[in-house]
């Protein structure tokens, strides 16, 4: 019934400005939680501006989308039902995962998502493997450059400034890193929101709204608005975990990871690849750590969000698979 239909694509459009909502607040520590932690901006400081650019960075490109939207099932497998099970089971675990402060990737989420109520729908077959391979290769080699370019920024930094005090440095530092907070953010809004733009579009293909994919304005609008919402509502518990428990931070290490990271994700977002922020920043973090010595990482922490990143895409497909089983009845497939 068109009735029904409609009603699929209100609840699927409602589900993914929902999850980026939840991507706002849970991965607001991977822009703010080191200028926090150093303490060149206040928490409510920081938000706001990562609020401002999280939204201006959602409305510059949409190749990230596209991507998300096309790389990942056929597209004669895509029906509301299959991206709301999807939806639902990423917002499932990112709630989990929030809950226990683990800064799990809302970009595997939504993979994992829409790959387990595909699989339910359709079976194995129906996913797009040559797209999930240059996803998944986007999302495992994104945090080795991420290490990588935070170990050499910092140790470029150490040789650059080595006569230069340890107050001088870190004075003259927690003003830059104002600067690079800003540039994670705003790279964070160019890779995270335009997921859900992604997943919105492929439901509006389904319905028959539009003929081909191509991300509509009010799409974007709508999304880089409730990113920015998601991000002023903040995520204290998260923020802790990576800006103060995993490696004791200083103004001149923050500006280094957050110069690496938006510098690896703005890269691949120009390039239409999808990135964990999360994953991106934390082992930029770890970079930054590695250069001063092993025991400068929380090894405990780190173990921790490892797991969260291993089990994140089978726990939120599992939770999606399951979702379709059990909504797909009622609502129809």
């Amino acid at each position: 019934m068109p009735e029904v239909t409609l009603v699929m694509l209100v609840l699927v459009i409602a589900a993914s400005l929902l999850f980026d909502y939840i991507n706002g607040f849970h991965d607001t520590a991977n822009a703010i939680a080191t200028c926090v932690s150093t303490r060149a901006l206040s928490i409510r400081s920081a938000i706001i501006m990562a609020a401002g650019l999280n939204f201006a960075g959602a409305m510059i490109s949409t190749k990230v989308a596209a991507t998300i939207g096309k790389g990942i099932v056929d597209a004669s497998n895509i029906t509301q039902m299959v991206v709301l099970a999807g939806v639902t089971g990423a917002i499932i675990w990112d709630l989990i995962t929030w809950y226990y402060g683990l800064p799990s990737s809302s970009s595997h989420a939504i993979i994992g998502g829409i790959m387990g109520s595909v699989i339910a729908h359709a079976g194995m077959s129906a996913l797009h493997w040559t797209g999930l391979k240059t996803i998944i290769l986007a999302l495992l080699v994104s945090p080795v450059l991420g290490t990588l370019l935070g170990f050499i920024f910092m140790v470029l930094m150490m040789w650059s400034f080595r006569n230069k005090s340890p107050y001088g440095l870190n004075k003259s530092f927690r003003k830059l890193q104002i600067l690079s907070a800003a540039f994670m953010a705003f790279s964070h809004g160019t890779a995270d929101a335009q997921k859900s733009m992604g997943v919105i579009t492929m439901a509006l293909v389904s319905y028959g709204t539009l003929s081909t994919f191509a991300v509509p304005t009010w799409v974007k609008i709508a999304c880089a608005v409730a990113m920015a919402f998601g991000t002023a509502a903040g995520g204290w518990r998260i923020i802790k975990t990576v800006g103060r428990d995993f490696v004791k931070l200083q103004p001149v290490h923050g500006f280094c990871v957050e110069t690496a990271s938006a510098g690896v994700i703005l890269g691949a977002s120009a390039m239409g690849m999808p990135t964990s922020t999360t994953h991106v920043i934390t082992s930029a973090i770890l970079g930054v750590g590695l250069s001063k010595r092993m025991s400068a990482v929380n090894w405990g922490i780190a173990s921790r969000i490892l797991v969260a990143w291993v089990l994140t895409i089978p726990a939120s497909g599992a939770v999606a698979f399951v979702t379709y089983m059990v909504l797909s009845p009622f609502l129809g497939k």
